[in-house]
């Protein structure tokens, strides 16, 4: 239920303050550990004291001014991120529209003030109270207050995203203990990682949005708390992002060195060709490389020759991101975990590791390599098996003991043993050859499906396995659409198969059933692509999120992690172990890289650039 105490003078600010002295005693009585902290990790402490000056991946002395273009690819129509309809500018976040608390770039999940001076938690985790830094303004000069904190609650839970709604419903009650504080009652929801997304929660302001009109696309820029402010909108073609000179925050510890750049303009381009010759001409600042091909030899114009462009490898310390080829299994054709086995065996990474990406990649099972969460290869301690005896039936004793290993071919394209595999578990599944042409035994139509891509690379690889499965007498059809249908054919579950990839961090929490919870299966806009409705999954999802110390979050990931490989939902396609990023010299960036990786908010303008700019 949504209370809401009037912010004004008189009996509703004494009625808070008697209700917070009440609370105050009664934890007393409780014995429960609670107190004001200028921060909040997921698990143990945070790293930095309260009188931290800086992020230890931030210069504090870095220079502000000038301008960093970015080149995106694909186009936009609205500036709402905070809705499913539309292609949003993403950076609306944080660059323009912010949260209570902050992410500390250094660790897995620890967030520090930033609206919010200070948090304050029980031991069970069951509230949190945030308390407004007084002098925090939306970039109209009005002040954020308690109401918008309530105000953005309640809109997001009712009108957001999926991740949003299903976040704050969990939320009891919400209320404003006075003008600068809310406490929401997390009683019952039995999530410790809550607090954290509630810290996170977007801070919209009460006076400016219209509820009838919030869940359609927009191109008019919303009034945020942020450093920037949108000033010009090309529409689907750019964004500029200008710094408001009067943003409240410009000297808090958790900024000091970030957002040092005037303005930001977002340049879209429709195709990815296009794009790079563009970032040769200078159009724009920076990119990050994912094609292994460009990166080895597509670098040799000549402003990368002679230093005018400088190329950045950088190893983060999360997860390696991974990409996949999904299954959507709410097609019929992929509802027998036994097809996507056998697809899975048809794909030979030997062979396109070797020809298209210079043997830079490696693969592995799961979603969560490179890290101590991945379970490929290691065997399931006893907190896992534990965690998974309900549903052993359905992990694989391989996968159990961390034997199982993805299928390997000898890079011939011809490989026999897992073409003979294969076939197998397709006849157990009800399909034959007939001559060249896999059959539905009973029907006899065809195995076919379509692979949806939108790059030149992601076709490179459909193209490949098209090639691989045509040996065991499937003719799958490559469509390649537009980076726009491309998107809303994937959020609307519209596709039999498409290449994606779920990027990870060392503290996965509640998106997790954004990912492949069984709720967001069905609900369009989530990243549960797969169509996953796993109960073993969603019951792993709920231990890491009860996990009170490390060793017992590492297992339940594990755990989670074996679930998820044992359903056979994406074919792995490689794991990416560095960061590829090209920029202009124009661009400086700091010495020290944080944890997650290349910050483009800590980058600074050098000055007047070395080379001039094409036109």
């Amino acid at each position: 239920m949504f209370m809401f105490q009037r912010l004004v003078e008189g009996p509703g600010v004494r009625l808070a303050s008697a209700f917070a002295l009440a609370l105050a005693v009664a934890l007393s009585a409780s014995g429960a550990q609670a107190e004001e902290a200028h921060a909040i990790a997921m698990h143990g402490k945070p790293a930095l004291p309260a009188d931290f000056t800086h992020m230890p991946y931030a210069n504090p002395d870095a220079p502000k001014g000038g301008r960093l273009t970015w080149g995106m690819l694909g186009t936009f129509d609205s500036l709402n991120p905070f809705i499913v309809k539309g292609l949003a500018v993403q950076q609306m976040r944080n660059y323009v529209v912010e949260s209570l608390l902050a992410r500390g770039n250094d660790e897995p999940f620890t967030l520090y003030g930033l609206l919010a001076r200070s948090v304050e938690t029980d031991g069970e985790r069951s509230y949190v109270t945030f308390r407004l830094d007084p002098r925090a303004r939306f970039s109209d000069g009005k002040p954020v207050l308690a109401e918008d904190v309530l105000f953005s609650w309640q809109l997001l839970r009712d009108h957001g995203r999926p991740n949003h709604r299903q976040y704050y419903s969990k939320v009891t009650k919400l209320e404003a203990l006075d003008p600068l504080t809310v406490r929401f009652d997390l009683t019952g929801a039995n999530d410790r990682e809550l607090p954290l997304i509630l810290g996170l929660m977007p801070i919209l302001p009460k006076h400016a949005i219209d509820v009838a009109t919030f869940e359609e696309t927009t191109l008019a820029g919303s009034i945020g708390s942020g450093p920037y402010r949108v000033t010009a909108v090309k529409p689907g073609a750019s964004v500029t992002l200008t710094r408001n000179p009067d943003y409240w925050g410009r000297d808090l510890p958790i900024n000091r060195g970030l957002y040092n750049f005037d303005e930001i303009r977002l340049d879209y381009f429709r195709e990815a060709n296009g794009q790079f010759e563009a970032f040769k001409r200078g159009l724009y600042d920076f990119r990050v490389e994912n094609e292994p091909l460009r990166w080895h030899d597509g670098y040799d114009f000549p402003a990368a020759k002679s230093g005018e462009v400088i190329r950045d490898t950088i190893k983060p310390g999360m997860p390696q991101p991974s990409e996949f080829l999904v299954f959507n299994t709410r097609r019929p054709i992929f509802a027998d975990i036994r097809v996507r086995q056998a697809l899975t065996l048809l794909f030979d990474f030997e062979l396109i590791n070797r020809n298209y990406f210079f043997g830079l990649y490696s693969r592995v099972a799961g979603y969560f390599a490179g890290s101590d969460l991945s379970a490929y290869g290691h065997p399931a301690d006893a907190r896992e098996r534990e965690l998974l005896r309900p549903f052993a039936a359905q992990i694989p004793p391989d996968i159990l003991d961390g034997s199982y290993r993805l299928p390997m071919t000898d890079g011939s394209g011809r490989d026999r043993t897992t073409l003979r595999a294969a076939l197998k578990l397709l006849s157990e599944a009800g399909y034959d050859l007939d001559g060249t042409v896999l059959r539905n035994r009973a029907t006899k139509v065809p195995f076919t499906f379509e692979i949806l891509v939108t790059t030149r690379d992601q076709e490179r690889i459909a193209l490949a396995f098209q090639r691989d499965l045509k040996r065991a007498g499937i003719a799958p059809t490559v469509r390649s659409v537009d980076p726009v249908q491309f998107d809303q054919r994937r959020l609307a579950y519209e596709f039999d198969m498409i290449q994606n990839r779920w990027d990870q961090s060392l503290s996965p929490g509640n998106e997790q059933y954004f990912y492949w919870g069984s709720a967001a299966a069905d609900n369009p806009g989530t990243r549960n692509y797969m169509g996953a409705r796993d109960p073993a999954v969603d019951a792993m999802i709920a231990a890491l999120l009860e996990a009170r110390d490390h060793t017992a979050f590492v297992s339940a990931v594990r755990a989670l992690d074996r679930a998820l490989i044992a359903g056979f939902y994406t074919i792995p396609l490689f794991n990416v172990s560095e960061q590829w990023i090209a920029r202009w010299n124009r661009i400086e960036r700091p010495k020290a890289t944080a944890l997650s990786g290349y910050l483009p908010e800590s980058w600074w303008s050098k000055g007047e650039p070395q080379a001039s700019q094409a036109k």
